[in-house]
């Protein structure tokens, strides 16, 4: 029995908070749920982009088309499809029409990604058919006997194929940025995204009629929760072009990281009234200023779990920013180095379990076994999925998210937890956002923002709180953090500019 050396209230508390709670699924697959709306409500808008609208009739008859495309063009159930685009209203039609075909999109940001990751792609999701439009075609790397089709030439009208497709199908396949340095393919099932999508808190309250933003790269896992959680129940898209604040300020519902979130002001956006974040730790002054106005999340997961997995209600009173408990037929369990849960209270490593988990790496089996494992909590051929992530659950049920295994770092011998170095410095006076690196062995440095944080007042305290291995060496104030292109902290950029400095000041 797994449990057996924990104390019968330890075991009690360890079903109890790892649990999250079982409901029905109303419909594994979310193209199902979309379609339903277009039939109910042809002439409701189901997305806005640069003064340009598509109705739930026209997205669901123009997907179909595209879909009876694709299925002549030989593509089946099982198969993956590229979707190389920008952020556009051909975009949906192209997510959606491949859903329909009943294959998985493998959605890259034409504009953003180089040419050698798109033929990674291509290569490792055996892409043989590739969506974009002509614009980006030239960006494509096709090999022979692969097919290139543009999204902005029009079809004939022709009825959706009838394709039988099952929950444990694949919904897409994300490219996550992978340990290796080459991206990882992450296969995601529709009865993985259809258990956040579908169920609360992870529905989000969206009925039809709400505004939800489109902030986020395709390629990014949480731009699957904003656009098929706003379609699959009849919201109105809101598709941002260059200007991110102007989608946000006509929104009611926004879904972005905590680096996106910190450039928009809650008092330009007065609609909003749900808000949640995930991607990288959340400063508790964001959350904070957030939640007095609107329903705030603060959510957890890796792709491999299907967006987030758990999730909280901040309430600006609360103690603790936590990251909540599982979210519906999920489980969490934080286990020590051998697997074995630990008490409540107690500093572990987050493993997965549940209809969260997906269905595994693209051509890796050797990371496969590395992170994917049986479950014996669950047992019945289950598996959980080790997160990599650091937790401890509170007395009152809730997970404390602890930082990354990897962001656990040896300085002068020591281990120091990165950040809780940078949260530390977020509760310094004036400084709302911070991150810590290790420069050296010897060596940490901190980057706070916004640019007139006092340096000396914040590394004080950081030595008033930490031990003196932990406080940065610098500290460097900035107007604003440098980002990826999936909307999180540019750590690498920071590493770099802290070089120059150092190189400059010799």
């Amino acid at each position: 029995m797994p449990l057996r050396h924990l104390t019968p209230h330890d075991q009690q508390l360890f079903r109890q908070y790892g649990r999250g709670p079982t409901v029905p699924v109303p419909d594994p697959l979310l193209h199902h749920a979309v379609a339903r709306h277009a039939r109910a409500t042809p002439h409701a808008v189901a997305a806005e982009h640069q003064g340009a609208r598509i109705t739930y009739g026209e997205l669901d008859r123009y997907a179909g088309a595209l879909a009876a495309r694709l299925v002549r063009e030989g593509v089946r159930p099982g198969d993956h499809v590229g979707l190389f685009v920008r952020r556009s209203i051909p975009m949906l039609v192209g997510l959606l029409g491949i859903l329909k075909a009943g294959a998985a999109y493998v959605p890259q940001d034409i504009g953003l990604a180089p040419p050698a990751q798109l033929a990674h792609v291509i290569r490792t999701a055996r892409t043989r058919v590739v969506l974009t439009v002509a614009e980006h075609a030239p960006r494509v790397p096709l090999p022979d006997g692969h097919l290139l089709l543009p999204l902005d030439e029009p079809l004939p009208h022709a009825p959706a194929p009838r394709v039988r497709v099952t929950g444990d199908d694949g919904c897409y396949v994300l490219f996550t940025s992978g340990t290796t340095g080459r991206p990882n393919g992450v296969k995601v099932t529709h009865r993985n995204v259809a258990n956040l999508l579908l169920t609360a808190p992870g529905g989000l309250g969206v009925r039809p009629g709400d505004r939800v933003a489109q902030l986020l790269n395709i390629a990014f896992d949480m731009a699957a929760w904003e656009i098929l959680g706003c379609l699959a129940q009849g919201g109105t898209l809101v598709i941002r072009g260059k200007d991110l604040a102007a989608a946000a300020r006509t929104a009611d519902v926004l879904i972005a990281t905590p680096t996106v979130l910190s450039g928009l002001d809650p008092a330009a956006c007065p609609r909003v009234r749900t808000v949640a974040v995930a991607g990288e730790p959340c400063p508790r002054p964001l959350a904070d200023r957030w939640a007095r106005q609107a329903a705030f999340f603060n959510c957890c997961g890796p792709t491999e779990t299907t967006i987030v997995n758990t999730m909280s209600r901040h309430d600006p009173s609360a103690p603790l920013l936590t990251i909540g408990r599982p979210t519906p037929n999920n489980t969490v369990y934080v286990l020590d180095a051998d697997r074995r849960p630990l008490p409540v209270g107690e500093v572990g490593e987050m493993w997965a379990g549940g209809d969260c988990v997906s269905a595994g790496y693209l051509g890796d089996d050797a990371l496969n076994a590395e992170r994917y494992a049986p479950d014996p909590f669950l047992g019945g051929g289950r598996r959980m999925f080790r997160t990599r992530d650091l937790g401890r659950w509170t007395a009152g049920g809730e997970l404390e998210h602890l930082g990354r295994t990897d962001d656990q770092v040896k300085v002068r011998g020591f281990r120091v937890e990165l950040d809780s170095v940078s949260s530390v410095l977020e509760s310094a006076a004036g400084c709302t956002r911070a991150v810590t690196l290790k420069r050296d062995a010897r060596t940490l440095v901190s980057f706070v923002c916004p640019a007139d944080v006092d340096p000396d007042a914040a590394r004080r305290a950081v030595a008033d709180a930490l031990p003196y291995y932990c406080v940065p060496e610098r500290i460097v104030p900035l107007a604003f953090l440098p980002e990826t292109d999936r909307g999180k902290v540019d750590k690498q950029a920071l590493l770099h500019m802290i070089e120059e400095r150092v190189a400059v000041a010799r």
